[in-house]
């Protein structure tokens, strides 16, 4: 049977371009019109230090990276014990690993019960023999890739013109050489064990290639963001850079902020002035912007933040994805502050989250928090594109005659909560905000049934964004016997092993909310209505997830099994198929 993926893993460090391979690798498969998905994983150093990635490459569409590798490259088996849990070889998989590496055989981290399935490669001196320097190892892995297990060579030498043919000098000559080099081993090496990893397909028109930070930058600025600030954070930095860079095309301003606080304090200052605005940051830093997301809360001023997941607490493993921000997201503020929380599940959902997040900002006039995570925000994956005609909405603003009659900038005799807001410089649109608490007009006040009132007006947006949005994925049968509850980017996994599951005769379904807060209730409840028994899985030690749940659904325990574990790896098909066992008696 012809294999339906190929599973790459490459380990190295700093300089050793590992990850520019991967990039070439997924850029490769986009050019033929395959589906690639790549991940990354890195250590918390600033500069140098372990690095690797894992691509896959299928004909057919993949939501998850990968449980193994089939072909696992190493520049220095010292390098991989930091990643041997992350990049775990099939028992049939091969392993490349330097020529020149003294590791004896005894102290390798990886057995293989295939014999001849690890490989000395030299990949650092066929480099200094191609092009007198050992810098282009990770060129002469790639054309070696390509020789033993067929990797497209047309696309990868495409893959290399693009990202060097701008270089000055030789660069782009020495990169061509590095891989031709490495072919040329490859092909000389090749066997029928290695050919039988080659993806056979027909090629097709070429897919974009796109990461889920950068999806949620072009996200807003479809949306019509033209306000950014933020600092600087793992993982949500490209959105940062992003942002620098294109803003300005748009029209827009961009400010890289001196801390987080000062980033959220302009974003609201913006939004004040009638511009959309928004900042991305990590869980650090989003949990300096608490009090401001109070303020957005209380002035009724739209804003947009999005919060790509890391573990924690503190400082955590800044590199790596965990989904233990959902309590802070949900319940982070002093008082009763209410605010809407999006979960993207994929990259092409990055975008949309953040189209939605814009408009029920916009249209409610509250913060939106989009919830992403570092498998998400640097995930890299190939798509067709993305669609450009996503309605987009704006903010409800004052007729000539409700400035004329005296403006009422907090007015409650609105069915959904939503007053009409005025933007500095419209004439008779003057009011006062403040943090206070506030009668119609803006002007403080402090009596019980005032904040009663203006508590009731400002919850009721949440009943009509629930009422209006229901953003829910669902997978597998309607007559399903086990049910699945998870969200955010464990929803591949579980997509997977659902599909599998029912292909093996079970019955499977997969809840993914995407509307975390205000949370769609009655879906949920239509949907474990048939089952017998629940999952629920969530990449967080304290079970965020079912516990939160918990507070508005009641989950019987002896017909619920709670999946959890620590962020820091992603879930795997292998963990979900493993917990459907389990479910069945």
């Amino acid at each position: 049977m012809e294999p339906k993926d190929l599973v790459i893993g490459a380990v190295g460090r700093g300089g050793d371009g590992v990850v520019s391979s991967g990039d070439l690798l997924v850029a490769s498969a986009a050019s033929r019109g395959l589906y690639g998905y790549m991940v990354q994983s890195y250590g918390p150093q600033i500069r140098g230090g372990e690095s690797s990635c894992r691509v896959r490459v299928s004909p057919e569409p993949i939501s998850s990276p990968g449980d193994y590798v089939d072909v696992l490259a190493l520049f220095n088996w010292a390098d991989y014990r930091m990643f041997q849990s992350e990049l775990r070889v099939k028992p049939s998989g091969f392993v490349l690993f330097e020529a020149d590496d003294p590791t004896p055989e005894a102290d390798r981290p990886v057995r293989l019960p295939a014999p001849g399935h690890a490989l000395p490669v030299p990949f650092a001196a066929l480099s200094k023999e191609a092009t007198s320097a050992p810098q282009g190892k990770n060129m002469v892995m790639l054309g070696v890739l390509s020789g033993l297990f067929g990797v497209d060579a047309g696309g990868l030498r495409e893959g290399i013109r693009k990202k060097f043919g701008r270089k000055s000098g030789d660069v782009l000559e020495k990169n061509l050489k590095a891989f031709d080099a490495g072919l040329a081993y490859g092909e000389a090496h090749k066997t029928e064990e290695t050919a039988a990893l080659a993806l056979r397909f027909e090629p097709r028109p070429p897919l974009m290639v796109l990461t889920g930070n950068e999806a949620a930058a072009l996200g807003a600025l479809h949306a019509g963001c033209r306000f950014y600030a933020g600092y600087p954070i793992t993982p949500s930095s490209e959105i940062l850079e992003f942002m620098g860079e294109q803003m300005p095309r748009f029209g827009g301003t961009f400010v890289q902020a001196e801390d987080e606080l000062a980033a959220i304090g302009m974003v609201l200052g913006a939004s004040y002035g009638g511009v959309k605005a928004m900042t991305a940051t990590s869980g650090p830093g989003f949990s300096l912007m608490t009090e401001m997301l109070g303020l957005a809360s209380i002035m009724e001023i739209p804003a947009v933040i999005v919060d790509v997941q890391r573990t924690g607490p503190s400082t955590g493993i800044p590199t790596k994805s965990e989904q233990s921000d959902l309590w802070q997201a949900v319940f982070g503020t002093h008082g009763d502050a209410p605010r809407v929380v999006l979960a993207p599940c994929d990259v092409e959902d990055c975008f949309h989250s953040l189209v939605d997040a814009f408009n029920i900002s916009e249209e409610y006039q509250l913060p939106v928090v989009v919830l992403s995570d570092q498998l998400l925000g640097q995930r890299k994956v190939t798509l067709p594109g993305l669609p450009l005609d996503r309605a987009v909405a704006g903010r409800r603003k004052p007729s000539a005659g409700e400035l004329a009659e005296g403006y009422r900038r907090y007015r409650m005799d609105v069915p959904d909560g939503v007053s009409p807001m005025s933007v500095p410089g419209d004439a008779g649109g003057v009011y006062q905000t403040t943090g206070l608490e506030h009668n119609e007009r803006g002007e403080p006040a402090s009596t019980f049934e005032l904040h009663e009132a203006m508590n009731e007006k400002r919850f009721r947006k949440l009943r009509a964004v629930r009422d209006r949005y229901r953003f829910v994925r669902r997978y597998g049968p309607e007559d399903a016997e086990v049910g699945i509850l998870t969200w955010g980017s464990c929803k591949g996994a579980v997509k997977e092993a659902v599909a599998a599951a029912n292909a093996s005769g079970k019955k499977v379904a997969a809840f993914v909310p995407q509307l975390l807060y205000p949370f769609p209730k009655r879906e949920l409840q239509a949907f474990l209505k048939p089952v017998e028994r629940f999952i629920v899985l969530e990449l967080s030690y304290s079970a965020q997830f079912y516990k939160y749940l918990r507070t508005f659904l009641d989950l019987p325990e002896e017909q619920t099994r709670v999946h959890k574990r620590s962020g820091g790896a992603f879930l795997t098909v292998e963990e979900v198929a493993a917990a459907i066992e389990e479910a069945f008696p």
